[in-house]
């Protein structure tokens, strides 16, 4: 009997704190923005976004963030102490996280700040380099876990935000051939970190 009173009480403390939101719990949103990664031969592209959201109270939000990024990643290969130069692939990069934001007003321009996390998907890296007589290729798919923090604001059913996503570097092998010299396995660094500038809308989630 207690536990179907706690029930009933967790029930109508939820039901009476949605009534009391001036916004609409539930929003979706959408848009497109530009994707600026770091790195040498990095190039930045374009991202697109899908974010639903469900909003706890007026002041706080949480959210799932599905975005795929078409950018070049920034690689670093050498061999010794000797670098040469690279041109990386674009490629889409996909990710899978989930956040949460904080509005900081309820006007109809609202502010916000907040933090994400997640898994990235990254498409194969395809390097071609020149240097020194030398040509490499090298492709490596992988999953990595990464955060990012958010800034931006919503006016109306309008949203901006920067985010910046915080991902750990991968290392693939290079098989390098050097004409009559043969060939050899040296290491590479691809940077996956990158800057998202964002705008969109949402659909419903605005005030009742």
């Amino acid at each position: 009997m207690k536990k179907y009173l706690l029930i009933v009480g967790f029930i109508g403390a939820a039901f009476l704190t949605a009534s009391a939101q001036e916004y609409k719990p539930v929003k979706v949103g959408l848009g497109l923005g530009y994707a600026s990664p770091g790195g040498d031969g990095a190039k930045g592209g374009v991202l697109l976004y899908l974010e639903p959201a469900y909003r706890v109270n007026d002041a706080l939000a949480i959210g799932l963030r599905l975005e795929s990024a078409i950018i070049a990643r920034g690689v670093t290969v050498t061999s010794g102490s000797t670098s040469v130069s690279s041109d990386a692939e674009v490629k889409a990069n996909a990710s899978y996280t989930v956040n949460g934001q904080y509005y900081f007003s309820n006007n109809t321009f609202r502010p916000f700040a907040g933090v994400g996390l997640g898994i990235y998907s990254l498409a194969s890296a395809s390097v071609s380099v020149s240097g020194g007589g030398s040509s490499a290729s090298a492709s490596a798919d992988a999953s990595k876990f990464g955060f990012y923090p958010r800034l931006g604001f919503d006016l109306g059913h309008f949203t901006m935000q920067v985010e910046y996503n915080i991902i750990p570097s991968t290392t693939s092998e290079f098989t390098v051939s050097s004409g009559t010299s043969g060939t050899s396995v040296i290491s590479s660094e691809s940077k996956n970190s990158y800057l998202g500038i964002k705008a969109g809308f949402f659909i419903s989630g605005g005030k009742k």
